[in-house]
């Protein structure tokens, strides 16, 4: 499954997207790990929204 499609089905597509918009890092790392990603990956979604360089 794509991130998008786990945060869709566990219901946490707009919890994710508001704490992106508010710039909010420990929720967003948070959120992904109640989808199973490891850092590694959750590292590579933090760069793509750029929050992390």
């Amino acid at each position: 499954m794509t991130v998008n499609e786990r945060l869709y089905v566990a219901g946490l597509m707009n919890e994710f997207d508001k704490a992106v918009d508010e710039k909010d890092i420990e929720k967003v790392i948070s959120i992904l790990k109640q989808v199973d990603l490891d850092t590694p990956n959750t590292d590579v979604i933090l760069k793509h929204h750029d929050l992390i360089q």
